[in-house]
């Protein structure tokens, strides 16, 4: 098996480093890992750039073009599937997701094709949000629910283990979404080609470096992207 660990980066110049060395760590068999960087001001790129000059394990995606959180997505999943990927591994930067947890991600796609890190399930716990935060997520979950017909209780969980035909099905080279909303619209697709999809407990542990992306600009596109998703359902435009 040739895991990829996949993560979409943009100003995450105090996370990045650490998070490497902790996935290099695991010392997981032919693992590689995938920074999709969108030519951050911070410089996060240039620090992938050094260590992968010293680990050719580690691999930098630098984006200048069509930059946003969806293709970003969207080129690191096909940048891994160019380079043999049998299972890609998407995760972000911010230490929201542990590492640790990816060894049981790829235990699990033995009798799944697609293993979320799940915020909603027993055992998952979520240290340092907001109870507001916690609301949004609980009733942003609950519409996409409903609108897509999505049996999964984390429908927001960027940290997901595909196994490679996965990804190949959904056709990612007509991903719609260019922000948040891809992490909906990947599982939508998935489901609807009859993938089997596992949820896992996770804890969630809310950044303590950086700054978040995930405005009311986002939130509010990622609720219209559902209702897109679910119109081109019904007139079978997917």
């Amino acid at each position: 098996m040739k895991p990829f660990v996949m993560i979409p980066t943009y100003n995450e110049r105090e996370n990045i480093g650490n998070l490497i060395d902790k996935i290099l760590k695991l010392r997981i068999k032919n693992l590689r890992i995938v920074v999709a960087d969108d030519n951050s001001p911070d410089g996060t790129w240039r620090i992938v750039r050094d260590i992968s000059k010293k680990n050719k394990n580690v691999r930098l995606l630098l984006r200048k073009k069509d930059r946003g959180r969806g293709s970003a997505g969207r080129d690191g999943f096909i940048y891994c599937l160019n380079h043999d990927a049998d299972v890609v591994v998407e995760m972000d930067a911010d230490f929201s997701h542990d590492p640790k947890y990816i060894p049981l991600m790829l235990k699990e796609l033995k009798t799944a094709d697609l293993v979320l890190g799940s915020r909603r399930v027993e055992g998952s716990k979520e240290i340092g949000r907001i109870w507001l935060r916690k609301f949004v997520t609980f009733g942003a979950n609950l519409y996409i629910r409903l609108m897509l017909g999505l049996k999964v209780r984390d429908c927001n969980s960027g940290f997901r283990c595909f196994r490679r035909e996965v990804l190949e099905k959904i056709n990612l080279e007509k991903l719609e979404s260019k922000g948040p909303a891809i992490v909906q619209e990947v599982l939508f697709k998935a489901h609807l080609k009859g993938f089997k999809i596992k949820e896992i407990p996770i804890t969630f542990v809310d950044r303590t470096k950086g700054r978040s992306k995930l405005g009311i600009p986002q939130l509010a596109a990622g609720y219209f992207m559902v209702l897109r998703l679910k119109f081109l359902k019904l007139i079978g435009g997917i």
